[in-house]
């Protein structure tokens, strides 16, 4: 495939990790929604010290650019559809239950800073060669993944006569135990069978970009199930 031209963002898929990064498996532990406005990745960085050798005279004698050390992202989430499945899975909130036992809302109380969980991101993908000459796939999708997001924590709120949107922020950690992961999000071989990711993220990585021919989840409207037969 040429370089792909990258279209809107179309899905996000919420995950459950535990304090060393693992997905937790069970029936309440992840989200999908098509209702958000954007998710920002920005780069946190310490530049490094730089060394100058300065002579009496003002020449520079030797100079060396100090390295870079990436420290991660910084996530900001935004989003319309204030559910509070989604809102306990990223920040930890305690639901309110109604007479029914079905969520009804939300607390906002202190950051559980060692609570924290996945977010996968679909965005379309633009372009004559995005489907295959097989009759498998109905398409591409560029596939975004940070394994491991801490320190999620709503933002400021503002209730007026205009749409309200409600804003997360988060930091990523690398070291997580995702592994491959517990879902089937790429294809495994020709036949278009599906699968998890052919390789886990390494040690010191925070986000994982690649192209893919598997359609996103369908949104939900409650939590959703993480199985365990297939997660690493």
């Amino acid at each position: 495939m040429s370089g792909p031209l990258i279209s809107n963002a179309a899905t996000v898929r919420i995950t459950r990790v535990d304090g060393c990064g693992r997905p937790v498996c069970g029936p309440e532990n992840s989200y999908v929604t098509d209702c958000f406005a954007s998710v920002e990745y920005k780069a946190n960085v310490d530049d490094g010290a730089d060394v100058k050798f300065t002579a009496a005279n003002g020449r520079t004698c030797g100079y060396k650019k100090g390295c870079p050390t990436f420290n991660g992202f910084d996530i900001t989430y935004t989003f319309f559809q204030a559910s509070p499945e989604m809102i306990e899975i990223m920040t930890g909130a305690p639901v309110v239950f109604g007479f029914d036992g079905k969520p009804i809302g939300f607390d906002s109380c202190s950051i559980p800073c060692r609570s924290g969980f996945a977010l996968e991101v679909w965005a379309d993908v633009l372009g004559e060669d995005v489907c295959p000459e097989e009759s498998t796939g109905d398409g591409a999708w560029i596939y975004l993944l940070v394994p491991w997001v801490t320190n999620g924590q709503i933002g400021d709120l503002t209730l007026n006569d205009s749409a309200v949107n409600l804003s997360l922020t988060g930091a990523t950690r690398a070291g997580g135990r995702w592994g491959v992961g517990p879902y089937d999000v790429v294809a495994k071989d020709a036949t278009g069978a599906v699968g998890p990711m052919p390789a886990p993220l390494g040690p010191d990585c925070h986000r994982r970009i690649l192209i893919t021919t598997v359609a996103p989840p369908q949104p939900s409207a409650d939590y959703l199930p993480v199985l365990c037969d297939s997660a690493s």
